[in-house]
């Protein structure tokens, strides 16, 4: 008995080792944003490797250390210092939106992957200059949305593609919650949240951008026919500068997507309502799905699930973005993370800018 005992923990002990070995390592570019935990968790379940952040505010660089229980010798104030001591296969960005562009600017051409969180970029202008030195230099140039990784989505879309629901007509997604200054935040993540040209906007870009990316995923990749938005200032006394209730209608040849993005909600929130001719998927969460099939004239039949988990490389952006690199996954220009959809992405985002701007509907 006990020489199984030994066995299985030398089993496990080498599976440790090897897990270590196998980790892709990453350099991490800004420490602002409030979804850096990510990488961290990422880092302890085996997927990557820290080799380098960037970070130029020593301060903010120290408190999260703390917080993280990084080594304040991985913490390089920019990105060429950090690359002439360390040699990272891929980056994250986790600074502003805006700071997107600089990453990829510096690192494509030393052959550095780049995952950066979403969306894209502040603008199509940006979006170019990324996509061109993407296809230059030859890197992966992804993008990292929660959403990408909801069991409840890839359900979804299975269920729509085998035409179980019929041909799609409407798409809602709903995403967002009571507001950033409510959440308690901190505030270098605030400081470009709320400022126009680091992030591109307010919850138009914050949360439309779910929206945007689902809806061309859904749609195979197509460009809607046209964007009109409204947006709204609710709550100018923590945001003056950006706005913070966003509704954009994207109409397609056959269908129609309505993107509900809010700082408004009263709890967060990420779902999504696909409506075809015969019947309704509701994604309410990551795991648990609605499916209705129409009987009569309000009546329907009603099937619920709660899903598993997505297992590894679909759990995290980290995980996929690994098996990217390592040739295990082969992203498709429609896929959520694809540089393709998110060049998509943005062109939507830009054009409801417009719209809202204008009060006007704009043709793509």
């Amino acid at each position: 008995m006990k020489k199984v005992v030994y066995l299985f923990l030398l089993i496990g002990i080498c599976s440790q080792v090897k897990s270590t070995e196998s980790a892709l390592p990453i350099a991490v570019v800004g420490l602002t944003h409030v979804h850096l935990g990510w990488v961290f968790e990422s880092e302890q379940r085996g997927e990557i490797k820290i080799v380098g952040l960037v970070e130029s505010d020593t301060q903010l660089a120290l408190r999260l250390s703390k917080q993280f229980g990084f080594a304040m010798s991985l913490v390089y104030p920019d990105m060429q210092s950090m690359m002439k001591t360390v040699k990272p296969s891929a980056a994250v960005a986790f600074g502003s939106i805006y700071e997107h562009l600089e990453v990829v600017e510096t690192l494509a051409p030393l052959g550095v992957h780049v995952m950066v969180e979403k969306p894209l970029a502040v603008n199509s202008e940006h979006a170019q200059k990324m996509y061109k030195l993407a296809k230059k230099h030859r890197i992966h140039l992804l993008t990292n949305y929660e959403t990408s990784w909801y069991a409840s989505n890839y359900k979804a879309y299975d269920i729509v593609k085998s035409g179980e629901i019929g041909e799609v007509r409407k798409l809602i997604v709903r995403d967002g919650h009571k507001g950033p200054a409510k959440l308690g935040l901190h505030d270098e993540f605030l400081a470009w949240l709320f400022d126009p040209v680091q992030n591109g906007g307010g919850v138009i870009i914050d949360f439309g951008c779910y929206g945007a990316n689902l809806s061309t995923w859904l749609m195979e990749g197509k460009t809607p026919l046209s964007v009109t938005a409204v947006t709204q200032q609710l709550q100018p006394e923590v945001n003056p500068n950006v706005e913070d209730e966003a509704t954009i209608i994207l109409t397609y040849e056959t269908s129609q997507t309505v993107i509900q993005a809010s700082w408004n909600w009263p709890m967060g929130r990420k779902d999504m309502e696909i409506y075809g001719l015969t019947g309704a998927v509701y994604s309410d969460n990551s795991q648990n799905l609605r499916v209705r099939i129409a009987k009569g004239y309000d009546e329907y039949h009603e099937k619920v699930q709660k899903l598993p988990r997505l297992a590894s490389p679909y759990n995290s952006g980290f995980s996929y973005l690994k098996a990217v690199i390592e040739g295990k996954v082969k992203v498709k220009p429609t896929d959520l993370s694809a540089l393709e959809n998110n060049m998509t992405v943005v062109e939507i985002l830009d054009a409801a800018k417009q719209s809202a701007t204008k009060g006007q509907t704009i043709y793509l």
